[in-house]
């Protein structure tokens, strides 16, 4: 396939998720803030009939030939590790937040070819907020694009973060502006994207589904999101489970390493 035709192919599976992302929103309201059986999968997770019905939708309307499935809410066939493509989504991220009636919880998928997300939406159903990017096309939020915010320093830096990781940089920045926190840790990746806040963290133990779709969506901002050694996520792995990482504009990205770096701050 010729550079533009996968291009526009990429731009096509983007423009794909968000309309089954869209009408996936609107399942998961019709559940919000009323009757909602819920329960607990691996000892501590939440799980309820929302995700669910979700997942269902999702995987039915974007199965594709050749197209392998990694889901948070699915059974793990690690066939999808013999696909160079694979859609990896998260039915409900942030189910806490969904179970106990709050607004910040999202839907998202990404489309990755061999371990890089190359197509993803991330849809916010309660503030109707759609982020869309394919690779090389920038990131857009209900159609206008966005971008990362600009700038080196940490001082008065919106940071979003686990409250210990914030503890730990207000101990050797107290100029850092912390926020509070943002239950959907892929709607907190993403506002990254949209200039919301200056900086993200995410602690250890985040999985594909997390991350995916906040990765190229910061990515197509100008952004950058990294583990805290620098590296590029990669996904669709036996494992999809990743270290804790940080999204920021670029510069403020390097900023952010340098100080973990320099000042050997251990997040866990």
């Amino acid at each position: 396939m010729q550079a533009s035709e996968t291009a526009t192919d990429h731009a096509r599976q983007a423009q794909h998720l968000a309309t089954a992302l869209r009408e996936a929103g609107a399942i998961a309201l019709k559940f919000f803030r009323g009757q909602l059986r819920h329960w607990t999968k691996n000892k501590d997770s939440p799980v309820s009939e929302a995700d669910i019905a979700v997942d269902e939708f999702l995987r039915k309307h974007l199965t594709q030939p050749d197209i392998g499935w990694l889901s948070e809410e699915s059974i793990d066939d690690r066939a999808r590790m013999a696909s160079r493509r694979v859609f990896i989504v998260d039915p409900i991220d942030g189910t806490r937040a969904y179970i106990a009636g709050l607004p910040d919880w999202s839907i998202c998928a990404a489309l990755v070819e061999d371990g890089r997300p190359v197509a993803a939406a991330l849809y916010a159903p309660v503030s109707d907020e759609m982020f869309v990017a394919s690779l090389g096309a920038g990131t857009t939020r209900n159609g206008a694009r966005v971008g990362a915010t600009e700038g080196d320093t940490l001082n008065a830096a919106r940071i979003a973060a686990p409250k210990n990781y914030l503890d730990k940089l207000a101990a050797v920045n107290p100029a850092i502006a912390a926020l509070p926190k943002i239950h959907s840790l892929a709607l907190r990746l993403t506002r990254v994207a949209d200039g919301t806040i200056d900086i993200a963290m995410a602690s250890a133990r985040s999985r594909d589904w997390d991350l995916a779709a906040a990765d190229l969506l910061v990515h197509e901002a100008g952004g950058a999101m990294t583990n805290l050694a620098g590296g590029q996520l990669v996904y669709n792995l036996h494992d999809p489970v990743h270290a804790a990482l940080v999204a920021a504009g670029p510069a403020r990205h390097r900023t952010m390493l340098g100080l973990v770096r320099e000042r050997q701050i251990e997040f866990s």
